[in-house]
Formats: structure tokens, C-alpha cells, sequence
């Protein structure tokens, strides 16, 4: 399973040699993404690196989840009141109902959300500084830790599953 390390590079010279140590080392390109002030992202910071996710996916799944277990405790308790006239059927569609609801409301409030790692760290990007995002698994971190120290970068405390995303 791959997780999500941040490091922090003082400016976008050191950001660049710190991805050329990524890729010498093996990352692939779709696993290094860069964060940086949105001047800086547009001019000098190539489309393939910049980092836009939002928290649509995490989000989604737990309005699947909340919508879903609301809609079948309303069934539930509709099924427990006869003159309603709600099948275990009619309970299991309330569910249903209630999980897609839940599903696109979770998702649209998360797709307006700036990813996690940039409303972590928004005084570094703020600040001019470029954070590295890199996505492997934990015995890559451990090969890649020592050559982005020597890159000149430093890790920032950040860890995420990249599960979801």
C-alpha cells in the first residue's frame, strides 16, 4: 500500500533537483506532485507535477456511508410502525435512497474543499516555498528519505493512505 509524504524545498531550483533525485531513485511521475503558490504553479511548475485534488473521493464515501446507515435506521423505523405499511423492501430502498443523497451532498461539499495537504502547509506555499508530495510505499520512503535530505529538502509531518486516492 503507497502513502502520501510531504517534503518542504525553499524554492522551486531546490523543488527540481529534489524530483530529479525522485526520479533517479524510480518514482514515477504520477506519483511526485508539487504544491506551490499559484504564481509560481503556473509559471514555472509543469502540469504533469501540480497537485489538484480536492477531498471529492474521501468525502463521497463517507456521505455513502452516513447517507446510507440514516436511510436504513429511517426504514427500520418505518418498518416498526404498521400503520406506515413499509416492507423490509421499502426499508432497504430508504437506504438506498438515503446513501446516494448522502453520497452526491458529501461529494459536492468535498470537490469545493482544497486537498488536505495544502490546507495543512498553507503558510509554507503562502511563504514561497514548494512542497514535494510523494506517493510510495513505505520501503520506497525509506530508500528516498536520505536523497531528498540531500536534495536539500526537508520532510514535513504528513502521512496519508493513498487508499482513495
Amino acid at each position: 500500500m503507497k502513502t502520501k509524504h510531504v517534503f518542504q524545498a525553499q524554492d522551486v531550483d531546490i523543488a527540481a533537483s529534489a524530483v530529479g533525485s525522485l526520479r533517479r531513485l524510480g518514482i514515477e511521475d504520477e506519483d511526485i506532485s508539487l504544491i506551490a503558490r499559484s504564481d509560481l504553479e503556473m509559471q514555472v511548475i509543469p502540469e504533469k507535477f501540480r497537485e489538484s485534488r480536492s477531498d471529492f473521493m474521501p468525502a463521497a464515501v463517507k456521505g455513502a456511508v452516513g447517507g446510507g446507515a440514516t436511510g436504513l435506521v429511517a426504514g427500520l423505523v418505518a418498518v416498526a410502525i404498521p400503520p406506515l405499511g413499509v416492507t423490509l423492501a421499502g426499508a432497504a430502498a430508504i437506504a438506498a435512497v438515503g446513501a446516494a443523497a448522502g453520497t452526491w451532498s458529501a461529494a459536492l461539499m468535498g470537490s469545493a474543499l482544497p486537498d488536505p495537504v495544502r490546507q495543512k502547509f498553507e503558510d509554507e506555499v503562502k511563504a514561497g516555498r514548494v512542497l514535494i508530495v510523494v506517493d510510495a510505499t513505505d520501503e520506497d520512503h525509506a530508500r528516498l528519505e536520505p536523497a531528498m535530505r540531500e536534495a536539500g529538502v526537508r520532510r514535513l509531518d504528513f502521512e496519508e493512505s493513498s487508499q482513495m486516492t
